[in-house]
């Protein structure tokens, strides 16, 4: 498995509930672009729109600036391939409206292009000082004074 993009900030954000891997519907030169690294999942989210889900704001540069096509936007929304009962199960969990479906990270799995999308909570701003404080505290334990 070679990891492609990776939502970092997202374990901080968010109190990760359940994950679920998925595929991508990508075009020829995205894919060619995403797997050279040029894939960004930061401030990227699922939806679920007319029993398909949808990747929202992941933003894929172009390969060849020059051969993409016209027009092309490199946050458009990209459909996540995922099973009927799997789509079914994260609609009844996008009610609520407290929870969020978040890409985690994109990979390479036997050269198909996948994503972690995960359930996860939003975190408070007190929650995430005490995580770093924790980070910190088993740093400095550890003796990694950088």
């Amino acid at each position: 498995m070679y990891i492609i993009a990776e939502n970092r900030r997202a374990r901080l954000d968010y109190d990760v509930k359940d994950s679920i891997e998925a595929g991508i519907e990508l075009r020829g030169f995205e894919v060619k672009s995403a797997k050279a690294g040029r894939m960004s999942l930061a401030g990227s989210y699922a939806v679920i729109r007319k029993k398909a889900a949808c990747i929202v704001n992941s933003a894929i540069a172009p390969y060849q600036p020059g051969n993409t096509p016209q027009g092309y936007e490199p946050t458009h929304p990209r459909r996540l391939l995922l099973k009927k009962e799997e789509i079914e199960s994260l609609s009844g969990v996008a009610k609520n409206k407290s929870v969020s479906i978040i890409p985690l990270q994109a990979y390479l799995k036997n050269g198909i292009i996948k994503m972690k999308i995960a359930i996860a909570k939003s975190r408070k701003k007190s929650d995430k000082r005490e995580i770093l404080k924790k980070k910190a505290a088993r740093r400095e334990m550890r003796g990694d004074n950088d």
